[in-house]
């Protein structure tokens, strides 16, 4: 790729790394968050030569079966919403933690100035902070199943129409 490349693009098109969205392009939205020495770092405005050499994390290597704290606090607060602001909002926040683990709300908003479209702002806060006190041990939380459930195994949790009874109500 030429040297000039936003990390973003290489991100996404040379390493099929996608859980790095584009957003904005130009800084302002932190949907392209990553960790690069363990800053968060928005991917639109650093170039491939710029990383060359440094450890660069993106949401794929935080946990290959979604078993992050911060990955299961914001599942269980329900957070993904459209899910798009997720990933940027998730690596943000493992970089704050990795600091201070038992941030501030007045910690969060200094530290996370991502946009969300959906407006989960407080119950992301939420969600940092109880992963914080899991990474602290403090609490546990188990909340997203493993990644690989096949196709044939969720055929079978969910019965057949004519398997249905006149008398089961719709869901």
């Amino acid at each position: 790729m030429d040297p000039e490349t936003p990390l973003l693009w290489a991100l996404r098109d040379a390493s099929n790394l996608t859980g790095t969205k584009f957003g904005c392009g130009a800084g302002d939205c932190g949907a392209c968050m990553v960790e690069i020495d363990g800053e968060a770092i928005r991917s639109c405005l650093v170039t491939i030569t710029e990383v060359e050499g440094r450890f660069v994390r993106t949401i794929e290597g935080l946990s290959n079966d979604r078993s992050h704290p911060l990955q299961q606090a914001f599942v269980a607060a329900n957070i993904p919403q459209c899910g798009f602001c997720t990933p940027g909002f998730i690596m943000a926040a493992s970089a704050l933690l990795r600091k201070n683990p038992d941030p501030s709300d007045q910690d969060i908003d200094e530290a996370i100035t991502n946009i969300c479209r959906c407006g989960g702002y407080n119950a992301m806060r939420g969600a940092i902070k109880r992963a914080g006190r899991v990474m602290r041990k403090l609490e546990t939380i188990s909340a997203a199943p493993p990644p690989g459930i096949t196709a044939s195994d969720a055929a079978k949790a969910v019965p057949a129409l004519s398997d249905k009874t006149n008398d089961e109500p719709d869901n």
